[in-house]
């Protein structure tokens, strides 16, 4: 299976809020960042080219955050995407601040995610954000607060859709209460199935689940399954994990990020492997980690 014979699109499509319908193989734009996701990239015009080819290989979905930087990875995605791609759907978070250590801290105050909308609309380059998502519950923050923000910066017009990340059922269900959701962000892979109720739930509502760590940093469980069915389509252990993602639900909307065109086109060229029914099964009963 080379990686030029098919694109984002063979997988088929997920309408994002009942109406934006995008290409079910997205990308993640975490790595167009600098080491460790702090900084600018060490060559802004490669990154800005690889986003570049992923809209030109199919990809209709382009995931970010304001925390990926931090600010990098939006003013990259504003420089680059203009008017003639307004099939693109672009996607951002806040509630998430990574400072110069590395740690990641949860901010869900209301007053600093309408600060935030702001600053990501400003480098995004547009009056409405397509997808804003609350990156991950402030335990120091009322989740219903944090909620009720998105639902007023979309009341407001700042966003078009709301989406959650990093949420339980519990908490999907009390989000629901406050505004619509149109997509979930968890961790999930063929390796880590712990957010399985969450998926399931988004499946029963609707929902897009966007399944972040979607390779498991290509380390997952169940390696020598991955490797004997890879070999059977002549593709990658990666290639088949994406492709389970893609066959285990019809919400799934995997975002696989990188900075390298050959891992880019190796990612879209995923979305076209089939899997049998026995390889289904084979890698259906991987026991996650």
């Amino acid at each position: 299976m080379t990686n030029d014979e098919v694109d984002a699109g063979t997988s088929g499509t997920f309408d994002v809020g009942g109406e934006f319908t995008v290409t079910r193989l997205g990308f993640g734009a975490m790595r167009l960042t600098g080491p460790g996701i702090v900084g600018p990239p060490a060559d802004e015009a490669a990154a800005r080219g690889v986003l570049r080819r992923a809209v030109e290989l199919g990809v209709e979905f382009v995931d970010t955050a304001d925390s990926y930087g931090p600010g990098v990875s939006e003013r990259l995605i504003g420089a680059e995407l203009g008017p003639d791609d307004d099939h693109v759907l672009v996607a951002s978070k806040a509630g998430l601040l990574r400072n110069a250590d590395g740690d990641w801290i949860a901010h869900g105050d209301p007053d600093f995610l309408r600060n935030q909308v702001l600053c990501s609309r400003d480098r995004l380059g547009v009056e409405t954000i397509d997808l804003y998502q609350l990156h991950r519950p402030d335990p120091d923050v009322p989740f219903a607060d944090s909620v009720h923000a998105f639902a007023e910066l979309r009341d407001e017009g700042f966003v078009e859709h709301v989406g959650l990340s990093n949420v339980s059922v519990d908490q999907l269900d009390e989000a629901r209460e406050v505004v619509e959701v149109a997509t979930v962000q968890n961790r999930y892979n063929v390796g880590d199935r712990s957010a399985e109720p969450v998926l399931e739930a988004c499946e029963d509502a609707g929902i897009g689940f966007l399944p972040w760590y979607p390779l498991g940093g290509g380390d997952v469980a169940g390696a020598s399954v991955l490797e004997a069915v890879a070999a059977a389509h002549d593709a990658t252990p990666r290639q088949v994990a994406l492709a389970w993602l893609l066959d285990h639900s019809p919400v799934t909307v995997p975002i696989p990020g990188t900075s390298s065109p050959a891992h880019l086109a190796e990612n879209v060229a995923a979305a076209g492997l089939s899997l049998t029914a026995d390889e289904r099964a084979r890698l259906d009963a991987i026991d996650p980690q």
